[in-house]
């Protein structure tokens, strides 16, 4: 998938509910993470948010993991929200997670939020044979 996806790719990355990870989730309303949270919940997707500062509290009734290894497995896609320099080691923990992270079959997606950078980030997301969205928001 290109950086740039249509609307039709885009629609069927999160057409049926999907189990997510959210990297960078915020409890606080005024964030946009936040938003995207519960967006994605009133859509009937399982969202787990991924925060290490806020581990063991809950968003939106969600438990907080402190990373990507502590959040469980079978997702379909990983949701960053994250600062540009912070986007590749968060993807690269989750190719190296492999099998344990990723949902057997269905579109493994790495998303990118708008405002980060992640395009080397994305090529390796894209090497291990998963999808990859830039600079879009789900919303």
């Amino acid at each position: 998938m290109a950086d740039a996806p249509d609307d039709a790719s885009l629609r069927a990355l999160l057409s049926a509910p999907r189990r997510i990870a959210l990297v960078g989730a915020s409890p606080k309303p005024d964030r946009p993470s936040h938003g995207a949270l519960r967006w994605l919940l009133s859509r009937g997707h399982d969202v787990v948010p991924v925060n290490p500062g806020l581990a063991g509290q809950e968003i939106a009734g969600r438990r907080v993991a402190a990373r990507l290894a502590e959040a469980g497995g079978g997702f379909d896609m990983l949701d960053l929200f994250r600062r540009s320099e912070d986007v590749g080691a968060v993807v690269d923990e989750a190719i190296s997670l492999g099998p344990r992270f990723w949902a057997a079959g269905g579109a493994r997606t790495v998303w990118v939020q708008l405002g980060a950078a992640g395009a080397a980030a994305a090529a390796r997301a894209r090497a291990a044979g998963l999808a990859a969205v830039l600079a879009r928001c789900p919303v």
